[in-house]
């Protein structure tokens, strides 16, 4: 294996990482133990089978070359060793919060960038694996390939191939020159477009202190469990899509989290970034992140649930119209037009400005619809984690699996150390959705 140079916004996510806010993701997942030592077992394959996965072996590294200065690679590490990435730890009685404290902790630079902690329970009949994997090394998509590969095998769709490239000469096709002139002036006009929705979004904005912090470097999590089939009674009496209700469970949850500490939510309409892939699943090889988004704010000053529910649908149907390359939640796209040197120089910048872009980040985390297995272990429930941006307090991961929806919330345990109370305002906003909507 080869090394691979990376791709603008994963040298981007490589930039902005600092020990206070390290950007990798993560997963929960929490099996059912056939006895008390499945959990140690569940280890020994984890390292076991790390060692046969090429992916899992790469490293990042600087690059000088002339035309890829200041850059990095993906390359084997030929000290590779899965015990280094792969720890057993002292029974928990608490899984999530055994997880926030390990999720504060960042990836070492000079290795593979990922880790796997399994988590014995302290009763003997469960155990928990946290993946960590930095966002540099893998996007959701491909984390998900990378921990499916150390999993129990299952039947995998095959991955569709990519047609072979055409080989590139020293100098562009001239027949090529009008179609990639226009290409550049569209660019220019996309990132001025960019450029000025970031600006308006920005207007007439109420900042929510809840959601905005001093860097403690500290990391609290949350896990919350929600019934696939509530939120489709929802969307089938108020329409949209099962997405629209997510998002609004969070906005509504929001609102009954800030009134409960005593904040208030009135006139609060934080900016949520929605992360949008542009890259096809299937693909033999996927070539790093290629994110934009959608921006919309929470109507959390709103009381009425329902009217929460209309206002998100708006908002999301008012992005899908206009497509996920323009408008200010697509600005990691310009990633793609920043030399590896600017990377390298700007990314303590960047870092500092994600709170001038967005409040709060809720994703989608794909998975999928069959049972995962470790050791024979079946996984029971998933918590997606995504990384917590710098000067923001909160971000929050859905996935669904097996039926149910899964909500993974990540904070700074400093400014967030109520975090308990946002989850357990997660399903009682579902409760009063589905109250609403009736049977």
């Amino acid at each position: 294996m080869t090394s691979d140079l990376l791709a603008p916004l994963d040298l981007a996510f490589w930039n902005i990482d600092s020990d206070r806010h390290p950007m990798h993701l993560g997963a929960l997942g929490v099996f059912a133990a056939h006895s008390p030592t499945a959990g140690a077992h569940a280890a020994d394959l984890l390292a076991a089978r790390a060692a046969a996965v090429p992916g899992l072996r790469m490293r990042i590294r600087d690059v000088w070359a002339p035309l890829a200065f200041g850059g990095a690679a993906r390359e084997p590490d030929p000290g590779f060793d899965p015990l280094d990435h792969v720890r057993l730890h002292a029974p928990a009685a608490d899984f999530q919060q055994a997880a926030g404290r390990l999720m504060q902790r960042p990836l070492g630079r000079g290795r593979p960038p990922w880790e796997a902690h399994v988590l014995p329970g302290v009763d003997g009949a469960s155990f928990a694996v946290l993946f960590k994997f930095h966002h540099a090394l893998a996007d959701g998509l491909r984390a998900l390939a990378l921990a499916a590969a150390v999993l129990d095998p299952i039947d995998m769709p095959a991955p569709r191939p990519r047609p072979p490239r055409p080989p590139r000469g020293l100098l562009p096709d001239v027949r090529r020159l009008p179609g990639m002139l226009r290409g550049a002036l569209s660019d220019v006009g996309r990132a001025l477009d960019i450029g000025t929705s970031v600006a308006v979004s920005t207007l007439g904005m109420k900042t929510t202190p809840a959601l905005t912090s001093e860097p403690s470097g500290s990391r609290r999590t949350a896990g919350v469990i929600v019934d696939i089939d509530d939120v489709h009674r929802i969307r089938k009496a108020e329409g949209g899509t099962v997405n629209d209700v997510l998002i609004a469970v969070v906005a509504g949850a929001l609102r009954r989290w800030l009134d409960e500490r005593g904040d208030g939510s009135d006139g609060v309409a934080p900016r949520a970034l929605i992360p949008v892939s542009k890259r096809r699943p299937r693909t033999a090889h996927p070539q790093g992140n290629r994110l934009s988004g959608y921006l919309i704010r929470l109507p959390v000053g709103d009381p009425d649930p329902l009217a929460r529910l209309a206002a998100v649908r708006c908002a999301m149907d008012r992005n899908k119209d206009a497509g996920p390359g323009r408008g200010a939640g697509a600005v990691a796209l310009l990633a793609d037009h920043v030399p590896a040197l600017g990377h390298r120089l700007g990314g303590p910048l960047v870092a500092q400005a994600a709170r001038l872009w967005f409040d709060i980040l809720v994703t989608s985390v794909p998975l999928p619809g069959f049972g995962l297995q470790l050791g024979g272990n079946r996984l029971t429930a998933v918590y997606p984690f995504a990384p917590l941006a710098r000067g923001q307090s909160l971000a929050i991961a859905i996935s669904t699996y097996r039926g149910r929806v899964h909500y993974g919330l990540v904070a700074d345990a400093e400014a967030v150390p109520d975090l308990d109370v946002l989850a357990r305002a997660v399903t009682e906003e579902v409760a009063a959705l589905t109250a609403v909507c009736g049977p």
